[in-house]
């Protein structure tokens, strides 16, 4: 089973683009980001860490941590990187920030920024990893081949960092067996986290122009979600998190026209929670045709994984089983993972004068 991963405050510092020696066929930060200019500089660095010191949220919530997201962070120059996290130093120093996280390329890695980042303190760097395909990485303008990925993990686990690996199931050339094999590819670099950014299609990218000439196809959201199914499956039961599912939603994002295709879902992480907590529940379920109406009772706190998004889950179960789910009772002396159900047996004795509905049940324990 994967690592608990201890949730942070994160107060976000988006850089979108900075520092990127070119742009991805997939790529839209100021879009993502909602953000069309680049709030880098020191001031406004610790006006966004002083606004976060000043909600309540702050104060309830420990560790707090510092993310630069966006951008290439390591191929900025030295004095860029400098400044952005001298702003944040003296927090850190103080305690009121616990770490410092950023993202940045495979191939962005050299001996003297990993030095800076080491005497600022930054705890965790992500890497835009997105695919263990080579073929994938070139149709994918990344720039970095699958080599570099193996070479940066190592040379970050040397000097202690955590180390986070992002990837892009969907992309030109991926497939769900290319796809699976990235993910056995990263289970031996034993990374400490994994991100799944499941490819979008999205205005004013290279992508969006391959899309509309028919050269591109997008996975489909049922197809998305058991393949981030599986691959979630697989990194954690090699002790690998995987902290996030799909691109957080913001307005610019969710604008009309933005998103031209692909899988994207206001819950997909939600889906794929569910989709993979209902896989493991199968054995506790009845066989397919063996009860026509069931009562579930589940742990109170799995409630929301065995429902789904807008009871998508309910409905799962009920294709998998042919039952039709009359009620879902919390119950929290059934064992977390399991879940129990009742029987429901409809007996219908005809008379002259009236008809008797009477319901037997029966209780099994997954």
């Amino acid at each position: 089973m994967s690592k608990k991963v201890r949730k942070h405050l994160i107060i976000p510092i988006f850089i979108p683009h900075q520092g990127c020696p070119h742009r991805c066929i997939f790529c839209q930060q100021k879009t993502i980001t909602n953000l069309s200019g680049s709030p880098s500089a020191p001031d406004d660095i610790r006006n966004t860490i002083e606004l976060a010191i000043s909600s309540n949220r702050f104060v309830n919530q420990e560790p707090k941590e510092v993310a630069f997201y966006g951008g290439t962070f390591t191929s900025l120059p030295a004095g860029s990187m400098t400044r952005m996290l001298g702003a944040v130093k003296p927090y850190v120093e103080k305690g009121i920030i616990q770490s410092i996280r950023l993202s940045t390329r495979p191939d962005s890695l050299s001996e003297d920024k990993l030095d800076i980042l080491d005497s600022f303190g930054v705890s965790t760097v992500e890497l835009g990893v997105q695919s263990m395909n080579n073929k994938v990485l070139r149709l994918s303008n990344r720039g970095h081949t699958s080599r570099d990925t193996i070479n940066a993990v190592k040379a970050l686990k040397e000097r202690r960092f955590k180390v986070g690996i992002q990837l892009m199931p969907g992309l030109p050339g991926d497939s769900q067996e290319v796809f699976m094999d990235t993910i056995d590819k990263v289970i031996d670099l034993k990374p400490d986290m994994a991100r799944l950014y499941p490819t979008l299609v999205i205005k004013g990218t290279r992508l969006a122009q391959w899309y509309k000439k028919g050269k591109y196809t997008p996975m489909g959201i049922e197809d998305t979600v058991n393949l981030c199914k599986e691959a979630c499956i697989r990194l954690e039961d090699f002790g690998i998190p995987v902290i996030r599912i799909g691109l957080m939603s913001s307005p610019s994002l969710l604008k009309k026209g933005e998103i031209i295709a692909g899988p994207w879902h206001p819950s997909l992480g939600s889906l794929v929670r569910s989709a993979i907590h209902l896989e493991r529940l199968r054995p506790c379920l009845p066989p397919m045709g063996e009860a026509k109406n069931i009562i579930l009772h589940a742990p109170k706190e799995e409630m929301p994984l065995i429902m789904g998004y807008k009871k998508s889950g309910l409905r799962h179960i009920e294709t998998m089983t042919g039952a039709m789910i009359k009620d879902i009772i919390p119950d929290d002396s059934i064992p977390p993972g399991e879940v129990a159900f009742k029987v429901l047996l409809l007996l219908l004795i005809t008379s002259i004068h009236n008809e008797l509905i009477q319901f037997q049940e029966g209780f099994f324990y997954g």
